[in-house]
């Protein structure tokens, strides 16, 4: 037996349940994972709260986790049973002790990178390759904004925004989270709790706006974004942490400036082992070279997740925050 947070109706953080399950062998393509460091991220809540469609009830949460490989099916050929892994993209049930994944969806962790910094930066370093790095293909000498630039994403795309010598412009709630972002790399922050954010925008950038705006915010900032994009520009919505956007009407686009607007997700991005892996080494050579230091400013037992979600929900966290099974 094993221990697994799990949970049988959807709600706020006490809906999550810490029981013995029984790990299944792993199927001819998966692997069984056994968890040294467990990664926890807001679309976790997502799940938890019934935003995001479950495959059925009771759920095992989470999609990030870093371990040792503990058994391997018949026909996988990537990785054997002792190999240090990561993992970023599910499926759902990191939250345990020992986790059954597709093959495809494991890398193989270099022994200079731990456990905890795998499960602290995956899910949240390979959102941020794709944005910077494939999304929009930022090439330097841009100036971006990026919301909650303090955040678990936030943090790693204001490091990787200045090894690409772009200007990141990070929006924050606080005058403490401003020094945060400042401190890991955004050229300047905007504190919305009591500032115009398109406005601010529209100073620092001399009147022209940004060519790219990354929201993963949702709801609450998606008119302040829209606003704060060049004409022709690109409005990245990734995220919901207030909600998600609804009732979108297109001709908004037109009247801010003839707009493009997507809403992408890793999986669209990570779509094999090849292009997975690919992402991964360029994520790990960034934290080995030292352009990425990964920040985990808060550490959970396992069986503490509820609390953990809620200090998450709350935005009363900065970094990354993992779970210890």
């Amino acid at each position: 037996m094993a221990k697994r947070i799990q949970f049988r109706a959807h709600g706020g953080p006490e809906v999550l349940e810490y029981v013995d399950f029984q790990p299944a062998e792993p199927g001819p393509q998966q692997v069984r994972v056994h968890n040294q460091a467990i990664g926890l991220n807001f679309i976790d809540t997502y799940y938890r709260g019934g935003l995001y469609p479950l495959p059925e009830l009771p759920s095992g949460l989470g999609n990030e986790g870093a371990g040792v490989v503990d058994a391997v099916g018949s026909e996988v050929r990537n990785v054997k049973v002792g190999d240090r892994v990561a993992y970023g993209t599910g499926p759902l049930g990191a939250y345990s002790q020992l986790h059954v994944l597709p093959a495809a969806n494991v890398v193989k962790l270099p022994e200079d990178i731990s456990f905890e910094q795998a499960a602290a930066v995956m899910l949240k370093g390979l959102t941020t390759q794709y944005l910077l790095r494939q999304t929009y293909e930022l090439k330097g000498g841009e100036t971006i904004l990026f919301h909650a630039a303090a955040g678990g994403v936030g943090s790693i795309a204001c490091q990787w925004a200045k090894a690409l010598n772009v200007k990141l412009i990070g929006t924050v709630s606080s005058a403490e989270k401003a020094a945060h972002a400042k401190a890991l790399g955004a050229w300047e922050t905007i504190d919305y709790s009591h500032e115009d954010v398109a406005k601010r925008v529209l100073e620092l950038t001399d009147g022209k706006k940004c060519p790219v705006v990354y929201d993963g915010v949702g709801k609450d900032t998606w008119l302040t974004s829209l606003d704060c994009v060049a004409p022709r520009g690109l409005m990245v919505s990734f995220g919901n942490a207030s909600g998600a956007v609804t009732g979108v009407n297109l001709g908004i686009l037109s009247q801010k400036g003839s707009l493009y607007v997507t809403r992408p997700t890793l999986a669209s991005y990570a779509n094999s082992a090849e292009n997975l892996q690919a992402m991964a080494d360029e994520l790990f050579a960034m934290i080995r070279s030292g352009a990425i230091q990964v920040d985990i400013s808060q550490r959970f037992a396992l069986a503490d997740a509820a609390k953990a979600q809620t200090e998450l929900s709350a935005r009363r966290t900065t970094g990354s925050t993992i779970l210890l099974p």
